[in-house]
């Protein structure tokens, strides 16, 4: 008998989502509760997982359909039941792409024509290559079977393909040509198969997906909405890289957890916000909504992009709780088990471009916040102290702020008094 697999609720105010990759074909042995899709929503790629143990059985949808909260996407048979292989793709066909916006890392997704290890489930898991991770190890010449992956279940992400072909050409070794090719590429556009030429300018086009295509409707809301305006400063960051050479080995014994620089940051946040809670407020209709709690949106990087968690309470964390929590973030984001709770109703948000090799930005308010701050790289630069140049690690601190809510005296004395608590941490410390 047939068990029907449904799209599961998505959490409040979310009743549809994308079938971004399907993880199991019909006929494959499926265990209770493994994920058997991928569904993309408005905040976030969550996994469909199957309710009973048996066969995959027929998929009722496809990649890129929208479905909605409780929709049946698919039946689990019985095991030892057969099963209608899916139809064949037609002659020349690529194998189905997951779509996924320019410079992102899709969801790994199942493929034919992928090299997978006959009877080893992690290995196969390991080598089901998604189009994009397909394409960087046909144009890198690295063989994927040497590749450890760090994505979900072990998978090949493209960053993986990229520190594998670095790694190669360190140690000097000829590229592996040799290796097989783990599908096949595009199919040209020409009518009948031919070499590319050289300097042959050609083009792909994919599908946004669902999370992309909201973030950039939200940031363009946020645009002709707000009355953005963005302040700047620059700190000696002498003092925080300091404090924490000197007790970060104390701490990781105590703690469990390393010692680095966002903790600081969230916490002069919260100081500063004290004094200007204008900053940590948003508008509803013509209301100010003042918040007596700080809700730290941290910016964290995802096989799909970049999401955005809350750090709940930041005003009545240690440094620790802090960075446990980032941690704890940065390691689900990679795994995708983020929820899409709690990447809902932040505060106030920090986005640390610096781990990129930012050196100046304008970040962009997420909505209904007022404001958002942009760390960057930290750069040795000259500078003068008390009439002599000498040479400091400088930060930019960049503030973007809704100029309805926030006045540009509020923005200045902000990133002051940021400025001032980094400076001298031991204001962190004495709420000064």
């Amino acid at each position: 008998m047939a068990t029907e697999v449904k799209v599961p609720t998505l959490g409040e105010s979310i009743t549809e989502a994308t079938l971004g990759t399907w993880l199991k074909k019909p006929g494959d042995p499926v265990a209770a509760d493994e994920a058997i899709a991928s569904l993309e929503t408005d905040k976030v790629a969550l996994d469909v997982p199957s309710p009973v143990a048996g066969v995959m059985g027929e998929q009722h949808v496809k990649e890129g359909d929208t479905v909605d909260v409780g929709a049946v996407i698919a039946t689990i048979e019985a095991a030892g039941a057969a099963v209608a292989p899916p139809p064949a793709p037609p002659a020349g066909a690529s194998g189905a792409v997951n779509p996924a916006g320019p410079g992102e890392t899709p969801t790994p997704q199942g493929d034919e024509n992928a090299p997978v290890a006959e009877g080893d489930d992690e290995e196969s898991a390991h080598l089901t290559l998604s189009p994009a991770v397909r394409r960087a190890v046909l144009e890198l010449h690295v063989d994927p079977s040497k590749i450890k992956g760090t994505g979900k279940d072990g998978r090949i992400t493209k960053d993986d393909v990229l520190a594998a072909a670095k790694a190669q050409q360190a140690e000097g070794g000829a590229p592996a040509v040799s290796a097989p090719a783990p599908a096949a590429p595009p199919p040209s556009p020409a009518p009948a198969p031919r070499a590319a030429a050289a300097g042959e300018r050609r083009e792909e086009r994919v599908r946004m997906t669902r999370l992309r295509q909201t973030i950039a409707r939200r940031l363009k809301e946020a645009q002709n909405t707000a009355a953005m305006l963005t302040t700047f400063n620059d700190v000696d960051m002498s003092a925080v890289i300091e404090a924490r050479n000197r007790y970060k080995d104390l701490f990781e014994k105590k703690h469990g957890i390393r010692l680095g620089f966002m903790s600081f940051f969230v916490k002069a946040a919260v100081l500063a916000a004290r004094d200007i809670p204008a900053v940590n407020a948003s508008i509803d209709g013509d209301e100010i909504v003042y918040h007596d709690y700080m809700d730290v949106s941290v910016a964290v990087s995802a096989p799909q992009g970049l999401v955005v968690p809350v750090i709940r309470d930041a005003q009545a964390l240690s440094f620790a709780d802090i960075e446990k929590t980032i941690a704890d973030f940065g390691r689900r984001a990679k795994e995708g088990t983020l929820t899409i709770e709690e990447m809902q109703g932040g505060t106030f948000t920090i986005s640390n471009g610096g781990v990129f090799g930012s050196l100046l930005s304008t970040p962009i308010i997420n909505p209904p916040q007022s404001a958002v701050l942009g760390m960057h790289r930290i750069e040795e630069r000259p500078v003068v102290r008390d009439g002599q140049i000498v040479v400091r690690p400088m930060m930019y601190l960049a503030l973007s702020y809704d100029h309805r809510l926030i006045d540009g005296r509020e923005a200045v004395t902000f990133l002051v008094r940021m400025k001032e608590a980094l400076e001298d941490p031991t204001r962190l410390l004495i709420d000064l």
